[in-house]
C-alpha cells in the first residue's frame, strides 16, 4: 500500500487493537532479515522468546537493550517492517492475482475474484465496514463497496475496481489479521502500511 499519513494511521490503529500479536507477527518476518531474531510464534502472549526478540532487535537497530517495547522500540521494529514489506509488494500481488495491469470492474465476473470475496467475507468479521457478500466470481454492488471500503483504507483510489494494488493490500491484510502464519512466505515479504 502507498506509505501515506492516513494509511500509516490505519495500520497503526489496526496494530494496537492486537499489540503482542503485530509485534510478534513483523519480529517474525523480521528474521527474514535479521538472523538473530528468533522464529516466533504469533501466539499474542508476551513470553520469553518474545522477549528475547525484542531484546535483539534492540541491539540490532543501537537501542537501549531493556526487552521493553517503548515507543521508539515500536517506531524502529514497525518502520523496519515496512521497509521491509515494501520490497515485495509486486512479487507478492502476483503470486496470486493474475498480473500487473489486470483489472476487475464493478458488474463484471471473474472465476479469480471468489478468493478475494472469501477472504473479504472471514475479514469482515474482525472489521466494520465490509459487506457479507457471495463468493461468486462478480464484483457486484457489495463486493465493489469492499473494494472501495480497501482502497479508502490503503490511501488507493477509491474506483470499487479490484487490481494488483488492491488484491496486494487485501492479501497482507488478510496475512496479518487472519493467516498469521509466515511459514509459506518466501524470502522477499511485502506490506501493509
Amino acid at each position: 500500500m502507498r506509505d501515506t499519513a492516513a494509511g500509516r494511521e490505519l495500520l497503526e490503529r489496526e496494530m494496537l487493537s492486537k499489540p503482542v500479536s503485530s509485534l510478534q507477527y513483523m519480529l517474525r518476518q523480521l528474521s527474514k532479515t535479521y538472523r538473530s531474531l528468533p522464529q516466533l510464534a504469533v501466539d499474542g502472549v508476551f513470553g520469553e522468546r518474545t522477549l528475547e526478540a525484542v531484546m535483539r532487535f534492540q541491539r540490532e537497530a543501537g537501542l537501549p537493550v531493556t526487552g521493553t517495547v517503548d515507543q521508539a522500540t515500536w517506531n524502529a521494529v514497525r518502520n523496519c517492517w515496512m521497509e521491509q514489506q515494501a520490497k515485495d509488494s509486486y512479487a507478492r500481488a502476483a503470486r496470486i492475482f493474475p498480473s500487473e495491469g489486470i483489472q476487475v470492474h464493478e458488474g463484471e465476473t471473474k472465476g479469480y475474484l471468489i478468493v478475494p470475496q472469501t477472504m473479504f467475507n472471514i475479514l469482515g468479521r474482525q472489521f466494520e465496514g465490509i459487506t457479507p457478500c457471495e463468493a461468486d466470481g462478480c464484483n457486484g454492488p457489495a463486493s465493489a463497496d469492499n473494494i472501495r471500503w480497501l482502497q479508502k483504507a490503503a490511501s488507493l483510489p477509491e474506483t470499487g475496481c479490484l487490481d494488483t494494488a488492491t488484491w496486494d493490500a487485501l492479501s497482507h491484510l488478510y496475512e496479518i489479521f487472519v493467516v498469521q502464519d509466515t511459514d509459506c512466505i518466501p524470502e522477499f515479504t511485502g506490506g501493509w502500511g
